[in-house]
């Protein structure tokens, strides 16, 4: 395959957006408005600088707002993902491609799994570019499937193609108070992030904000051994039990908005990942649904604790600038912000975390996770600061 050429410096590169539905601060409206509207950060709105040209919506939710942006903004919408991507002929006539595979009228599983068509707008997407002679980026909305195997088909195809591909979480690029980013090789002993909302859904976006930490410590990301994941009374047994830690707990929920409470033993719900690297290291996502109000992480590192609360911003949403502005610069450099085999080891680490509790709660080996990578040297476009000023405070 071959790389699409660049436009001239006048005309924009030209995105498809290919999303399950549209309505006010779904994903397609917090990541496809901004790339029509302009990006509100901390250091003002910045105009897009490439052009979303179609639009494909697998359905149409009853307080749609999708199509009234299309209108505004000159967006046609196709009735198909190939239509979407060739702008209604016969050829790929896009230069990249968003794909938000997140909200919608879908079936769960009976692991608790909401089955988003992922792998389905991937199939769609590579199969347009395998026939086109050319490849273009593409972005696909975090976790890349339900199943490990449609994850690894999914990655497996992008690399076949050699389809520049990112995918992700937008919490890794929330700001960090107090700051923190570990040092390539850091010595990480163990960490922990505290976490809330939906078991799967937002255990997601910790697990990979965990990720992104701890794949700078020292010999790069080595792979998951094992997962377990606990409910109930059993997560504090565990605790006791020296399975995860209470002083990076209580370091994290300090940060993490706590609510009042004896450490989180009255929550109502409580979960927690066991996650096991290959290389030895131990992390956890303690889950605290009613008494945690945002991530926070923790980690032990040459016997200290280090720690910082993940900020996000209410409307606009600034931290999904963040990712549309990564998502952007992959779009004009065709390279990359980040590895997505971060979101690959992710995706593999919930489908297994959900089997486990499926499964009675059992710890799982997990030979199968042996993704290893090393984590960008060069940092990812993302807010310097403790918390969001500026046009990041401002409703669009």
């Amino acid at each position: 395959m071959t790389d699409s050429s660049r436009p001239a410096a006048s005309e924009p590169r030209k995105i498809a957006a290919i999303v399950t539905t549209f309505f006010a601060n779904s994903h397609a409206d917090v990541i496809v408005t901004k790339f029509a509207r302009g990006f509100p950060t901390d250091d003002g709105l910045l105009p897009p600088q490439v052009e979303v040209a179609s639009m494909y919506m697998d359905q149409t939710h009853a307080n749609d707002i999708g199509q009234s942006l299309a209108r505004d903004c000159g967006i046609p919408i196709y009735q198909s993902i190939p239509a979407t991507l060739c702008l209604g002929g016969n050829e790929l006539a896009v230069d990249g491609v968003l794909s938000i595979g997140e909200h919608g009228d879908y079936a769960c599983n009976e692991k608790g799994q909401r089955l988003y068509p992922r792998r389905h707008f991937l199939e769609q997407i590579c199969g347009v570019l395998a026939t086109s002679g050319r490849v273009v980026p593409v972005f696909s909305d975090k976790h890349l499937a339900c199943t490990w195997s449609d994850a690894l088909w999914v990655y497996d195809r992008a690399r076949q193609l050699g389809v520049p591909f990112m995918a992700g979480s937008s919490v890794p690029l929330f700001w960090r108070d107090p700051w923190l980013e570990h040092e390539l090789g850091a010595p990480i002993q163990e960490a922990l992030i505290v976490s809330y909302g939906d078991l799967e859904a937002y255990g997601y976006h910790a697990f990979e904000a965990l990720q992104a930490m701890v794949e700078r410590r020292q010999r790069g990301e080595t792979g998951i051994a094992a997962v377990q994941c606990l409910e109930g009374d059993d997560v504090w047994k565990a605790g006791k039990a020296g399975k995860w830690s209470a002083e990076l707990a209580e370091a994290a929920s300090a940060l993490g908005g706590a609510l009042e409470g004896n450490g989180g033993e009255d929550c109502d719900s409580p979960a927690a990942f066991l996650i096991e690297y290959a290389d030895g290291l131990r992390a956890t996502v303690l889950h605290l649904p009613g008494q945690i109000r945002r991530w926070a992480y923790a980690a032990l590192i040459d016997g200290q604790i280090q720690a910082t609360g993940l900020r996000s911003g209410r409307e606009p949403f600034p931290h999904f600038s963040y990712l549309g502005l990564n998502i952007q610069e992959m779009f004009l450099t065709g390279l990359p912000q980040y590895p997505v085999e971060r979101t690959l080891l992710v995706t593999g680490g919930v489908a297994a975390i959900m089997d486990s509790r499926h499964e009675g709660h059992v710890r799982l080996e997990t030979p199968h996770l042996d993704v290893t990578y090393a984590a960008p040297e060069t940092a990812p476009i993302r807010p310097a600061g403790p918390q969001p000023i500026g046009a990041s405070t401002i409703p669009m």
